[in-house]
């Protein structure tokens, strides 16, 4: 069993979904003095390139597919607001991403769900309907709660790394910190799961 493995389990995102998504971000943004066809064809371009892997990395903070899917619509509608400001395209991708993991982590410290998954949940009944659960076997959850209760900069590094398996420089642009750091914090955050793993044995 290895981290990498994960990344079988997450199932994918529809297509009307991510049409809906760009346009909401260009809606939103359509009132802001200065857009132009270049910030709708980059969040267009990297919708296409990236949404379906953020909606996956995602989901690895949280278990709700709908939220999932919410807090990558927000990240790019934060990037078509932003985009102006960028000195290169080149950082959009790691900005995205980086938008994506704090809006996670404040999405399960407040312990929120989707508007649209408790509307869609009737009161008395289970709130995850098996196709909204992560597909992931029963090893493969465990090697996900071990992950995610490791500290902050590891549990992100490992995600980045082994599941969306981003280089090093990519990492290090997303979290903002140096490639060094990112080896460093993956080198203790595997430690931490091997101890963990193997103490369970």
């Amino acid at each position: 069993m290895t981290v990498a493995s994960l990344a079988g389990g997450v199932g994918g995102v529809s297509v009307r979904w991510l049409l809906m998504t760009v346009e909401k971000a260009q809606n939103v943004a359509g009132a802001i003095v200065g857009v132009g066809i270049d910030r709708d064809t980059l969040v267009a371009q990297l919708f296409e390139q990236e949404g379906a892997a953020l909606v996956r990395l995602a989901r690895l903070f949280t278990d709700d597919r709908n939220a999932a899917e919410d807090l990558v619509q927000e990240a790019f509608i934060r990037l078509h607001k932003s985009a102006h400001r960028m000195r290169s395209q080149d950082k959009a991708a790691p900005y995205l991403r980086s938008i994506v993991i704090n809006l996670a982590r404040d999405h399960n410290r407040r312990g929120m769900m989707s508007l649209r998954h408790q509307e869609a949940v009737p009161a008395g009944t289970a709130p995850d309907a098996p196709e909204d659960r992560l597909l992931l076997n029963e090893e493969q959850m465990i090697l996900l709660e071990d992950v995610r209760a490791l500290s902050p900069r590891q549990r992100d590094c490992i995600f980045l790394r082994f599941y969306l398996e981003l280089s090093e420089r990519e990492i290090a642009d997303t979290l903002k910190i140096s490639p060094n750091s990112v080896k460093t914090h993956c080198r203790r955050g595997l430690a931490s799961l091997r101890e963990k793993i193997g103490g369970e044995r």
